[in-house]
Protein backbone atom coordinates (compact mmCIF):
# COMPACT_ATOMS: atom_id res chain seq x y z
CA UNK A 1 0.00 0.00 0.00
CA UNK A 2 0.94 3.03 -1.02
CA UNK A 3 1.43 6.24 0.70
CA UNK A 4 -1.06 8.19 -1.78
CA UNK A 5 -4.12 5.56 -0.46
CA UNK A 6 -2.72 5.91 2.98
CA UNK A 7 -3.83 9.73 2.69
CA UNK A 8 -6.86 9.32 0.40
CA UNK A 9 -8.17 6.79 3.42
CA UNK A 10 -7.28 9.42 6.00
CA UNK A 11 -8.89 12.60 4.08
CA UNK A 12 -12.14 10.12 2.83
CA UNK A 13 -12.34 9.13 6.79
CA UNK A 14 -11.73 12.99 7.93
CA UNK A 15 -14.72 13.98 5.29
CA UNK A 16 -16.76 11.31 6.50
CA UNK A 17 -16.32 12.51 10.28
CA UNK A 18 -17.42 16.13 9.33
CA UNK A 19 -20.13 15.41 6.94
CA UNK A 20 -21.50 13.32 9.98
CA UNK A 21 -21.09 16.34 12.55
CA UNK A 22 -22.60 18.52 10.19
CA UNK A 23 -26.11 16.27 9.81
CA UNK A 24 -25.65 16.05 13.25
CA UNK A 25 -25.95 19.32 13.95
CA UNK A 26 -28.38 20.20 10.81
CA UNK A 27 -31.06 18.78 13.05
CA UNK A 28 -29.99 20.14 16.65
CA UNK A 29 -32.18 22.88 16.75
CA UNK A 30 -35.07 21.33 15.89
CA UNK A 31 -34.63 18.73 18.44
CA UNK A 32 -33.69 21.37 20.49
CA UNK A 33 -37.23 23.10 20.49
CA UNK A 34 -36.53 25.85 17.31
CA UNK A 35 -34.66 29.39 17.83
CA UNK A 36 -35.52 30.72 21.28
CA UNK A 37 -36.67 34.40 20.84
CA UNK A 38 -34.14 36.94 21.41
CA UNK A 39 -34.13 40.56 22.81
CA UNK A 40 -32.62 42.87 20.30
CA UNK A 41 -30.83 46.38 21.32
CA UNK A 42 -34.62 48.37 20.81
CA UNK A 43 -35.53 45.77 23.48
CA UNK A 44 -33.61 47.12 26.47
CA UNK A 45 -33.91 50.81 26.70
CA UNK A 46 -37.07 52.75 27.84
CA UNK A 47 -37.62 55.06 25.58
CA UNK A 48 -38.80 55.43 21.87
CA UNK A 49 -37.93 52.01 19.87
CA UNK A 50 -34.21 52.25 17.94
CA UNK A 51 -34.87 51.98 14.20
CA UNK A 52 -33.03 49.84 11.85
CA UNK A 53 -32.10 49.56 8.46
CA UNK A 54 -33.59 46.38 6.81
CA UNK A 55 -30.83 44.05 5.82
CA UNK A 56 -31.30 40.75 4.30
CA UNK A 57 -30.53 38.85 7.32
CA UNK A 58 -32.27 41.27 9.77
CA UNK A 59 -34.70 40.09 12.51
CA UNK A 60 -37.71 42.46 12.73
CA UNK A 61 -37.36 45.55 15.44
CA UNK A 62 -38.42 44.57 19.02
CA UNK A 63 -40.78 47.56 20.33
CA UNK A 64 -38.76 49.06 22.85
CA UNK A 65 -39.50 47.99 26.34
CA UNK A 66 -42.64 50.69 27.35
CA UNK A 67 -41.20 53.27 30.04
CA UNK A 68 -44.33 53.09 31.86
CA UNK A 69 -44.38 49.03 32.34
CA UNK A 70 -42.89 49.78 36.52
CA UNK A 71 -39.99 48.12 38.18
CA UNK A 72 -39.21 44.94 39.59
CA UNK A 73 -39.09 41.34 37.69
CA UNK A 74 -41.88 41.65 36.08
CA UNK A 75 -44.11 39.99 32.87
CA UNK A 76 -44.85 42.87 30.76
CA UNK A 77 -47.89 42.70 28.54
CA UNK A 78 -48.54 45.42 25.81
CA UNK A 79 -52.04 45.96 24.11
CA UNK A 80 -51.21 48.07 21.78
CA UNK A 81 -48.50 46.23 20.31
CA UNK A 82 -49.17 42.62 21.42
CA UNK A 83 -45.83 42.01 22.85
CA UNK A 84 -44.54 40.68 25.92
CA UNK A 85 -41.29 41.07 28.20
CA UNK A 86 -39.69 39.07 30.51
CA UNK A 87 -38.12 41.51 32.85
CA UNK A 88 -35.66 40.90 35.11
CA UNK A 89 -33.59 44.29 36.89
CA UNK A 90 -31.30 41.91 38.24
CA UNK A 91 -29.44 40.78 35.01
CA UNK A 92 -27.73 42.66 32.41
CA UNK A 93 -29.50 43.22 30.36
CA UNK A 94 -32.37 43.52 32.42
CA UNK A 95 -34.88 42.10 29.09
CA UNK A 96 -34.47 38.28 29.14
CA UNK A 97 -36.90 38.12 26.14
CA UNK A 98 -39.26 40.06 24.04
CA UNK A 99 -41.88 38.29 21.62
CA UNK A 100 -44.95 38.71 19.88
CA UNK A 101 -47.99 37.19 21.03
CA UNK A 102 -51.65 36.64 19.45
CA UNK A 103 -54.23 38.14 21.84
CA UNK A 104 -57.82 36.81 22.69
CA UNK A 105 -61.10 38.46 21.69
CA UNK A 106 -60.76 40.15 24.88
CA UNK A 107 -58.19 42.45 25.69
CA UNK A 108 -57.17 42.59 30.33
CA UNK A 109 -57.46 46.48 31.59
CA UNK A 110 -54.05 48.07 31.67
CA UNK A 111 -52.65 47.88 35.35
CA UNK A 112 -50.78 45.82 37.70
CA UNK A 113 -51.60 41.74 38.51
CA UNK A 114 -49.74 38.52 40.18
CA UNK A 115 -49.60 35.56 38.66
CA UNK A 116 -52.58 33.18 40.73
CA UNK A 117 -52.85 29.99 38.67
CA UNK A 118 -50.27 27.34 36.05
CA UNK A 119 -51.44 24.87 34.53
CA UNK A 120 -48.95 22.74 32.37
CA UNK A 121 -51.53 21.38 29.87
CA UNK A 122 -55.43 21.72 29.27
CA UNK A 123 -57.89 22.62 26.29
CA UNK A 124 -58.21 26.13 25.67
CA UNK A 125 -61.45 27.99 25.39
CA UNK A 126 -61.06 27.53 21.23
CA UNK A 127 -60.83 23.65 22.15
CA UNK A 128 -57.26 23.62 21.40
CA UNK A 129 -54.69 21.47 23.63
CA UNK A 130 -53.16 24.16 25.27
CA UNK A 131 -49.23 24.15 27.30
CA UNK A 132 -47.70 26.35 29.99
CA UNK A 133 -50.83 28.53 30.71
CA UNK A 134 -49.82 31.26 33.45
CA UNK A 135 -53.11 32.72 34.46
CA UNK A 136 -53.13 36.32 35.99
CA UNK A 137 -56.45 38.21 35.96
CA UNK A 138 -60.27 37.58 35.41
CA UNK A 139 -62.44 40.69 34.29
CA UNK A 140 -66.18 40.14 33.95
CA UNK A 141 -66.18 36.66 33.75
CA UNK A 142 -62.92 36.07 31.55
CA UNK A 143 -59.62 34.41 32.39
CA UNK A 144 -56.67 36.12 31.28
CA UNK A 145 -53.24 34.51 30.76
CA UNK A 146 -50.56 33.50 28.99
CA UNK A 147 -50.17 29.92 27.30
CA UNK A 148 -48.90 28.04 24.07
CA UNK A 149 -51.35 25.69 21.72
CA UNK A 150 -49.51 22.17 21.68
CA UNK A 151 -49.86 22.41 17.80
CA UNK A 152 -48.28 25.44 17.31
CA UNK A 153 -51.17 27.18 16.10
CA UNK A 154 -51.51 31.45 16.96
CA UNK A 155 -54.30 32.07 14.93
CA UNK A 156 -56.45 34.92 16.11
CA UNK A 157 -59.12 34.10 18.21
CA UNK A 158 -62.85 33.69 17.35
CA UNK A 159 -64.36 37.51 17.88
CA UNK A 160 -67.88 35.75 18.85
CA UNK A 161 -66.01 34.01 21.83
CA UNK A 162 -64.93 35.54 24.96
CA UNK A 163 -61.29 34.13 25.14
CA UNK A 164 -58.52 35.89 27.33
CA UNK A 165 -56.41 33.61 26.20
CA UNK A 166 -52.87 35.23 25.06
CA UNK A 167 -50.97 32.92 23.04
CA UNK A 168 -47.45 32.58 21.72
CA UNK A 169 -45.18 30.62 19.79
CA UNK A 170 -44.06 27.18 22.30
CA UNK A 171 -40.80 28.32 22.63
CA UNK A 172 -42.05 31.66 23.93
CA UNK A 173 -44.78 29.77 25.94
CA UNK A 174 -41.99 27.94 27.90
CA UNK A 175 -39.76 30.94 28.75
CA UNK A 176 -42.80 32.46 30.03
CA UNK A 177 -43.56 29.15 31.83
CA UNK A 178 -39.84 29.21 33.45
CA UNK A 179 -39.75 32.94 33.88
CA UNK A 180 -43.40 33.22 36.21
CA UNK A 181 -44.14 31.05 38.81
CA UNK A 182 -47.16 32.06 41.07
CA UNK A 183 -46.82 35.51 42.40
CA UNK A 184 -44.92 37.20 39.87
CA UNK A 185 -46.24 40.48 39.31
CA UNK A 186 -47.83 40.97 34.98
CA UNK A 187 -48.12 44.39 33.98
CA UNK A 188 -50.41 45.28 31.12
CA UNK A 189 -50.09 48.53 29.66
CA UNK A 190 -51.72 50.20 26.77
Amino acid sequence: MGPGVVVTGLTLGALAAVSLLAFQANGAQERAGGAKPTVTAAATSSGPAASATPTASATPTVPALPATSGSGTRVVYSVGSHYVWLVDPKKNPQVAAAFPVTPGSIEPTPGSYSVYSRTPTTTGTDGRQIEHVVRFAQQNGVVFGFSAAVDGATATADPKAKTGGIRSTRQAGQLIWDFAPNGTKVVVVA
